[in-house]
């Protein structure tokens, strides 16, 4: 039995698949929300994911009625192991909730903001034990996509980094340690870059949404999905791998190709996008659409663990 305790707050999105990723690894769960039907939201998410986090494999122990809502922070994380914070993305919103937090938990708690892009060290700021908090930041569905980026601000100890590894881990996660905070981090910046290029791509009239997104689905993104970029260019060098890649192809880095900068998002460039993703979804729903992705997702995942450590 996974026996420490979790705590989660804020039940949105982000909230909600932590919660059911620690449900389906065996965990206890105190949640808590000050927005109304908070509860019921969470009841629905679990109901609607359980079946794809079981076909991945659930933990012995794992129940979706290990998990109780609270009425205020202090009775969600005062004998929480890892309190893992979810608020919307305002600094001085989670500087405020943080401390809150960091005033009544246990003295060895690991505390872990899933931010997408603040960093660590401005998330320490208001609190008394600055060395237990750190970045965990997950990628959505967080039930099923096992990343999760470990980032510590500058009072953060290697200790709580480690930590926080180990019981992400147990939690059936993939752990990345990153030893040097940056805005947005790795997993997003990589991704903000081949958005910003595929908003240039429509907004340009070179692609449609639908052809870029095929672009992704049909090319690259089979490729990445098992071994990621470094890898699949040494693979493009030939018998001298990466060595012959970069002989062959890296001149071409100096050709501009790409467009870093984002575009600006005017009302037509919006409109494009809509109406492109509108019309490439047809009449299935949202929730059609997860249930599609997230039965893809187990598969992928069990593909990805089978044919690459």
């Amino acid at each position: 039995m996974n026996n420490k305790q979790i705590a989660i707050i804020g039940t949105g999105v982000i909230g909600n698949g932590w919660i059911v990723r620690f449900l389906a690894n065996g965990f206890d769960v105190v949640a808590y929300d000050p927005i109304d039907g908070a509860e019921a939201r969470t009841k629905e998410v679990i109901e609607q994911a359980w079946e794809s986090v079981e076909s991945l494999g659930l933990h012995t122990d794992a129940s979706h009625e290990r998990i109780r809502f609270v009425s205020s922070i202090e009775d969600a994380v005062k004998h929480a192991d890892l309190i893992q914070e979810n608020v919307p993305e305002r600094l001085d919103l989670k500087q405020d909730v943080l401390k809150e937090i960091d005033r009544f938990a246990q003295k060895d708690a690991i505390i872990g903001s899933s931010t997408s892009g603040i960093k660590p060290t401005e998330l320490q700021i208001k609190l008394d034990h600055p060395e237990r908090l750190v970045v965990a930041h997950p990628f959505n569905p967080v039930y099923l996509l096992p990343l999760v980026e470990i980032v510590g601000g500058k009072q953060t100890t290697k200790e709580m980094k480690q930590a926080a590894h180990d019981l992400y881990e147990a939690a059936n996660m993939k752990p990345m340690i990153i030893e040097k905070e940056i805005e947005g981090f790795v997993a997003d910046r990589l991704m903000e870059a081949l958005w910003r290029e595929a908003l240039h791509l429509v907004n340009d009239g070179i692609a449609t949404t639908e052809e870029v997104d095929k672009a992704i689905t049909y090319g690259a993104g089979l490729r990445w999905a098992q071994m990621g970029p470094f890898m699949t260019f040494h693979l493009a060098g030939g018998k001298e791998g990466m060595r012959h890649m970069l002989k062959q192809f890296g001149p071409a880095l100096k050709l501009p190709w790409t467009k870093l900068e984002a575009p600006e998002l005017t009302e037509d460039l919006k409109e494009r996008v809509i109406n492109g993703c509108e019309t490439h979804a047809g009449d299935r729903s949202v929730a059609e659409l997860e249930h599609k992705r997230n039965a893809f997702l187990v598969q992928l995942i069990d593909l990805v663990e089978d044919y690459w450590p």
